[in-house]
């Protein structure tokens, strides 16, 4: 029996063990948007640095202006094994609504559904069974054989769910200690039940809230209208027009640095056998609506999209209220591929809306952020490696994939600490994440223990 085949068989044997400290952290309310649970925040973290204590690791809480981050290592693998850091969230969504929810949100309970045995808690996928599943996997090594095979370094954070407003200061303040050959990041999905997956590619993100404005106050639309501007109409007209009949952006430029799919990569995709009816079946539609000539897979991985988020204006209550708004407003995020310039697209997008301004409107702009996209080369070593670890342990092999969200973390870490990222995850598309009723399959957190058991010890090789 080998040194992982024990480690593996403690995983096995210890897993109930785990399930009941998944509960522990499920069960705290650390919703990081909310101040009022700003203690919750505290109490998060100060699990994650006992936990983290007893198991071997130099782990502390590090207090932000917001809310703490947790630092642990353990470097007793020597000099000569590989440095990774491993990054997670213990923050979590707040639950609204609320009446949505089978089961209290902060009680787990486990459910059978569909013959699958699922935890549904907020927080049970969307981190906390994603981190805990890297923190077990450790656990067992520890029990096994008093060391790890990697120098590992954790970073937990209590902000990603509230835009990260601490993390980057944090990162520039601790990059000494911080910097790694490497880093693991888990807050991904699997392909699907029995695909475990690495994303090898990210789509960025420039997100813009606009705000036009036209009379000084909301008008009697009896006594106004038909001669008063409307900023809801003029706001209307110009987010309808950043697309044009063949879903392509007409943004100047939008394009510049979007690049076609390399041949490889788009039969490996094709190999996949997406079910495009499927997937969009799912949630009650029927087509892909973006770019014409590119299958839905690409319109969602590798093509730069661009979506109206929110549109806020006028009377939105229960009857009827002939008014026109003096003020309109949209929330309008642009996902990015390639070598997109997150700033280069936040400064058309402020020009196209100010060109399409008429007389009498004026507009005022918001950011909430710029990350570039962010890809890696299937061929890397430690991708290789990873891959075929996941492999041995799941029914099917492991594929390298897109991801059409954006993960700000990891072009953090390529910025500030000069890291490439690994994104292995092992989430599901209907895990609900930020959704009443969020789930992660009991499989997903078991096995996934013991994938990154076999990740970690390729990874040392």
């Amino acid at each position: 029996m080998t040194k992982l085949d024990v480690v593996l068989d403690r995983i096995d044997a210890d897993l109930d063990a785990s399930v009941a400290r998944w509960f522990d952290l499920l069960r705290v309310p650390s919703i990081s948007t909310d101040p009022a649970y700003a203690t919750d925040c505290v109490r998060a973290a100060d699990w994650l640095v006992s936990q983290l204590t007893d198991m071997g690791f130099e782990a502390s809480r590090r207090d932000t202006p917001g809310h703490p981050m947790v630092i642990a290592r353990n470097h007793a693998a020597g000099d000569d094994a590989p440095h990774v850091l491993f990054y997670g969230h213990y923050d979590v969504q707040p639950v609204d609504p609320v009446e949505l929810w089978e089961t209290p949100p902060f009680e787990p309970e486990i459910r059978v559904v569909n013959g699958v045995r699922q935890v549904f808690a907020r927080g049970a996928a969307d981190d906390k069974g994603q981190l805990l599943t890297f923190l077990e996997a450790c656990r067992a090594f520890m029990s096994e054989h008093g060391q790890l095979p990697l120098r590992i370094t954790m970073l937990f954070e209590g902000e990603e769910e509230s835009g990260s407003p601490s993390l980057d200061a944090f990162l520039k303040a601790n990059a000494g200690e911080l910097r790694a050959d490497f880093a693991l990041v888990c807050d991904t999905n699997m392909y699907d039940a029995a695909t475990p997956a690495i994303d090898t590619m990210l789509r960025g993100m420039v997100y813009e809230e606009v705000v036009v404005t036209a009379a000084r106050r909301d008008l009697h639309s009896g006594l106004y209208g038909g001669a008063a501007q409307n900023p809801i109409r003029v706001l209307s007209k110009i987010l309808a027009g950043l697309h044009d009949d063949d879903g392509r952006i007409t943004l100047p430029g939008f394009y510049d640095g979007v690049s076609e799919l390399a041949p490889d990569i788009a039969a490996s995709w094709d190999a996949l056998n997406f079910d495009a009816d499927a997937f969009l079946g799912a949630v009650g539609l029927s087509q892909p609506a973006g770019e014409s000539g590119y299958p839905a897979l690409q319109q969602i991985w590798s093509r730069p999209s661009c979506d109206v988020n929110g549109i806020i204006g006028g009377y939105t209550g229960a009857g009827a209220k002939t008014v026109i708004a003096s003020k309109a407003s949209a929330k309008v995020s642009f996902r990015l591929v390639g070598e997109q310039d997150p700033k280069a697209i936040q400064a058309a997008f402020r020009a196209y809306v100010k060109s399409r301004l008429p007389v009498d409107c004026s507009v005022e702009f918001t950011g909430y952020g710029n990350d570039r996209a962010f890809s890696l080369a299937r061929d890397m070593p430690e991708i290789v490696k990873a891959q075929q670890a996941l492999t041995d342990e799941w029914p099917k092999q492991a594929v390298l994939m897109g991801m059409g969200g954006s993960i700000p973390i990891v072009g953090e870490f390529k910025r500030v600490l000069d890291m490439d990222t690994l994104l292995i995850g092992f989430g599901l598309d209907d895990d609900s994440i930020h959704s009443p009723n969020e789930k992660y399959n009991l499989t997903s957190f078991h096995k996934g223990i013991r994938s990154w058991a076999r990740v970690m010890e390729a990874l040392a090789k």
